[in-house]
């Protein structure tokens, strides 16, 4: 192994190490006594710590100076092994035309209602179609909370709540109750807000 081939190893294994103790360049720095730029240096394999400060920092990480030194599996940031992570557990099937066939199994469920009642008791139930579309919406939610780890959930509540409102006004329909409608605004405005509650996490400086 060459000079700059060493280099890179421990540059990996530092990098790696560092990482997995959630330690910044500047706290590792500070309990070597050196400064953070040093510390870089060493990540970016333009140098190489000396005899003294590897075995301090085998003592720190609780390994060992050879296990240091030694050549090993090309590290992969933490970030990407995350992502080969979900990749490899991902779903060996088409998630949206999974949630297509449930949703579509709601209408077909709705639509063969609608025809018994016309058949058996020659009645035009259209309030069936109106169920179906909240339904529908809340199939969408958790599926989409499960594969899609609730990306746009916001805009599926939001035209949930609206469905449901006027899903409300047509049960009610012949009391032409338009106010439950202004219930809705602040409803919808309590909906946005909750899904910004949760602060953004700050990266750590490295």
């Amino acid at each position: 192994m060459t000079m700059e081939e060493l280099k890179l190893v421990v540059a990996s294994k530092l990098i790696k190490l560092r990482q997995e103790a959630g330690m910044t360049q500047a706290e590792l720095g500070e309990k070597l006594n050196y400064s953070d730029k040093t510390v870089s240096k060493w990540e970016r394999a333009e140098s190489i710590p000396d005899a003294y400060v590897l075995t301090r920092l085998a003592e720190i990480y609780g390994t060992t100076v050879d296990a240091l030194l030694r050549e090993a599996d090309p590290w992969m940031d933490p970030v990407e092994k995350e992502r080969e992570a979900e990749r490899a557990s991902a779903p060996k099937f088409s998630s949206a035309v999974v949630t297509m066939v449930a949703i579509m199994g709601i209408w077909t469920m709705a639509v063969t209602m609608f025809v018994i009642f016309w058949l058996v008791f020659d009645s035009l139930l259209w309030i069936i179609f109106a169920c179906a579309v909240p339904i529908s919406l809340v199939t969408l939610l958790v599926l989409n909370s499960v594969w899609n780890k609730g990306r746009h959930n916001q805009i599926i509540v939001m035209l949930l709540v609206a469905c449901v409102a006027a899903l409300v006004y047509l049960f009610l329909l012949s009391y032409n109750p338009w106010q439950i409608f202004l219930i809705l605004i602040p409803a919808e405005i309590v909906v946005a807000l909750s899904f910004q509650i949760r602060r953004k996490e700050h990266k750590p400086a490295k």
